[in-house]
């Protein structure tokens, strides 16, 4: 039985917390947080993982766990780490250290987080939960025959939309390390690469070349809009962060030299019944889809009993309506690949080894982030072959990180 301790108590942390009761051998000892933690310990009581205490310090919890997570808002990552850091200098007996995606804001983050996180010699997983999800893990082992017959896929495409996000500091560039496309572009990224990925390879084998990006602000800019941020104390007039982008990165295979092509699509004003993960990829002679709102169950709710709903996210995650007929998804945590990357990472960590993804991994689709960033500044294609730009990458902070969004968006 692996101890686990949470350090964050917010939205993706409750989704973890209903991704662990459908994993064995696991309790969720501790959370540590400055808000929300008794209600997520609450829960993680309630659901029967264990007699879960609230930790006042990162040094307690780690004391008290095998496993230690951050789950933790982007901007406070790297000063997380430097407790972890202390807490296993100090003689905690941390099995795995878990991060959330993104890894961090930009790659000079990330290279600080993992050279800490090396330093410690303990295993890591980088928790980027789309390339553990049962349907396209399953898509790909019933083609994997087809694939090994004709050749690997050539073209994945991926979206991930909704309305929004839930926080504020979310929506806030110089806090959360951009807008949609650091917030969600990453899962999109990183699920499209895997989808290219040939069959028995490691997640990080293919060499990107180059990437190239659009991004705009094409809602939240405008009124009403703009004024509801404002309400929750973030300003879109001054400081904008983008609602939509688009991104295609170019692969080559390192040992047969073939090319093939991923197209991240991700937007926060997809006013529909809630958030929506759709995936396409095509190989020569095969393709498979997935669109996570097709679901076997749905529900309808009139008028008259709208007012009796709450809370319109039980039946979908980002659910933007309480009545009429809404899409009913039964196991959300299962179904965005929450359970599998736990039954991954925990599995990792009981033979003193890496999850599927590591910390380095997760370094990578940083790098691939922060170049579709620069390439919308620069309005031009950027190449990942070239020793330069992966040097000003090293370095680079978008100007929408800066708070300088004005300067590379426009709401017109």
């Amino acid at each position: 039985m692996l101890k686990i301790g949470m350090i964050g108590a917010g939205f993706v942390a409750g989704f973890h917390e209903r991704a662990l009761c459908s994993v064995r051998g696991a309790e969720l000892a501790g959370v540590c947080a400055p808000v929300g933690a008794e209600g997520l310990a609450e829960c993680a009581r309630r659901d029967a993982l264990g007699n879960t205490k609230v930790f006042e310090s990162i040094a307690d919890l780690c004391a008290a766990v095998d496993v230690v997570c951050i789950f933790a808002p982007n901007f406070a990552r790297i000063d997380i780490m430097r407790g972890i850091a202390k807490a296993i200098e100090a003689g905690a007996k941390i099995k795995g250290i878990i991060c959330e995606k993104p890894l961090a804001r930009n790659l000079q983050e990330a290279d600080t987080i993992t050279r800490m996180a090396k330093a410690l010699h303990v295993p890591t997983a980088y928790f980027e939960n789309q390339l553990h999800m049962p349907s396209v893990v399953e898509a790909r082992r019933q083609l994997d025959a087809v694939e090994r017959s004709m050749g690997p896929a050539h073209l994945a495409r991926s979206a991930e939309e909704h309305g929004g996000p839930h926080e504020p500091w979310f929506w806030d560039p110089t806090r959360q390390g951009g807008g949609v496309c650091c917030d969600m572009g990453c899962h999109s990224i990183a699920v499209s690469m895997y989808t290219l990925t040939p069959s028995g390879k490691p997640p990080a084998y293919l060499t990107p070349v180059s990437v190239t990006a659009n991004m705009l602000l094409l809602k939240w800019g405008k009124e009403p809009w703009s004024s509801r941020l404002k309400e929750r104390g973030v300003d879109y007039t001054s400081a904008p962060a983008e609602d939509y982008s688009n991104v295609t990165i170019e692969f080559k295979d390192p040992e047969t030299g073939v090319r093939s092509v991923a197209q991240a699509t991700n937007s926060w004003m997809y006013d529909a019944p809630g958030l929506r993960l759709l995936m396409e990829v095509f190989g020569p002679g095969y393709s498979y889809t997935v669109n996570s709102l097709q679901s076997p169950a749905g529900l309808f709710i009139s008028d008259a009993a709208a007012t009796a709903v709450a809370d319109s996210e039980l039946a979908l995650e980002k659910a933007q309506a309480s009545r009429g007929a809404l899409v009913l998804q039964p196991n959300e945590p299962d179904l965005y690949g929450y359970v599998a990357e736990w039954r991954d990472a925990l599995s990792a960590f009981e033979q003193g080894k890496d999850g599927m993804l590591d910390l380095q991994y997760g370094r990578l689709i940083t790098m691939l982030t922060m170049a579709a960033y620069m390439s919308h500044e620069k309005k031009k294609t950027i190449d990942l072959t070239d020793e330069a730009v992966l040097q000003k990458l090293e370095t680079y902070v978008p100007l929408i990180q800066q708070g300088k969004g004005r300067e590379v968006l426009t709401a017109e």
